[in-house]
């Protein structure tokens, strides 16, 4: 049997406030492709398919033309839920879609698997939706945890799958979920957490006895073990990910079990680029002409911020999404935040000298600065002295 192993697709996603839908559906057509040339049997969606719990329209006829071109060819689909869909939303037309096509978003059917088959026999394919532990606590007493979840949920799967291999001795099985496993390495602010009080790790272990693990949650391909796998999210959804290849993994199952994966890959729309450095190189050095039609997010270092950063390198690069000013740090800087320098001020002199260093990253005035605010000071103070004298000048009325 071939299988197709995606996830997170994260429809509806918008990139540093620009849509991805278009690109994400070129992307999709593409994975539908290869599920069509490689003869894959069954495709598995883990998890995160929306971004939102609230999708906008559009979105959800992106998901059903995917699903309906990938049940077209002939493949078998089961998708499940992640933590940013609801799964009252994705699951409740369940029940009306075409044959073929599976949508698990119940905890209470966990353990009750779809049953496949091939030459030689019956595969069992666990879909284990996000699990709330807050949720689940009067159903599954003692879960407190994502690990908990998750080891109570593979409980019942590996109960159920050792009942069918016991009647009929050839009965392979997969898991699917979407969770945080041990061993794998987050993108920074990019996965919103599944935890409960802290991060919640589920053990490699919880997954034991099944002949493949399909995760979802990390948006970047990772091999836990040869049986336990990311795929990671389809397009790029953050700069910090655009060195991580984008695609799937096409996994065989022969009659003993896992027999191998090869990782199919996807094209990716628009590069990503990060580029740091002086603003003026930035924006003139030929060096970069190769980021001038990627996305590109600039970390520029000059001691001042540019005015108008983000349209000026616009007009080099109609991508750029993200402008961020970095100076460098002065060996004069001590550790007091800015808002401790502001309440150690003792004159304003004082506030103007703790806002320099601030903006400068350490930089307070430079002398001719430092006697220009100290006049402009003096002059503000004498301006009050004399607004004060007028006030209590006596007012002479005419007779």
């Amino acid at each position: 049997m071939k299988i197709l192993h995606t996830s997170d697709w994260h429809i509806g996603r918008t990139f540093h406030g620009h849509s991805t839908l278009d690109a994400l559906r070129g992307v999709l057509d593409v994975l539908v492709a290869q599920v069509r040339e490689e003869g894959v049997d069954l495709v598995i969606v883990a998890g995160d398919v929306f971004d939102s719990a609230t999708p906008a329209a559009a979105c959800y006829g992106l998901l059903s033309d995917t699903l309906a071109a990938l049940a077209d060819t002939g493949a078998q689909v089961v998708v499940t839920s992640g933590n940013h869909d609801s799964a009252a939303r994705l699951g409740f037309q369940a029940r009306l879609l075409r044959s073929g096509i599976h949508v698990l978003t119940d905890p209470a059917a966990v353990g009750t698997p779809i049953t496949l088959h091939d030459a030689h026999g019956p595969v069992q394919v666990y879909g284990i939706p996000y699990l709330e532990p807050a949720l689940l606590r009067h159903e599954w007493p003692g879960v407190r945890s994502q690990a908990g979840a998750l080891a109570h949920a593979m409980d019942l799967v590996r109960a159920d799958a050792a009942t069918r291999r016991a009647q009929d001795g050839a009965s392979r099985g997969i898991a699917i979920a979407h969770c945080f496993a041990a061993g794998v390495e987050p993108t920074p602010h990019l996965e919103r957490d599944i935890q409960q009080g802290g991060l919640d790790v589920v053990p490699l272990s919880t997954f034991d006895g099944m002949d493949y693990v399909a995760l979802g949650h990390i948006h970047g391909r990772q091999q836990l073990s040869e049986q336990v796998r990311y795929a990671g999210a389809p397009l790029h959804y953050s700069f910090g990910e655009g060195a991580k290849p984008r695609g799937s993994w096409l996994v065989d199952l022969d009659a003993e079990g896992f027999a191998g994966a090869a990782w199919l890959p996807l094209p990716v729309p628009r590069a990503l680029q990060s580029l740091r450095g002086a603003f003026d190189d930035i924006l003139h050095s030929p060096d970069h002409r190769g980021a001038e039609d990627a996305w590109v997010s600039v970390e520029y270092t000059d001691a001042l911020p540019e005015p108008d950063a983000l349209r000026r390198l616009q007009e080099r690069f109609p991508h750029c999404a993200s402008v961020v000013h970095t100076p460098p740090r002065s060996a004069s800087d001590d550790a007091r935040t800015y808002v401790q320098r502001v309440r150690a001020a003792r004159s304003d002199a004082d506030l103007v000298e703790a806002f320099l260093v601030h903006v400068r990253a350490g930089e307070g005035a430079t002398e001719p600065e430092a006697e220009l605010v100290h006049a402009v000071l003096e002059e503000r103070v004498r301006a009050e002295r004399d607004d004060a004298a007028r006030a209590e000048r006596p007012v002479r009325v005419s007779a």
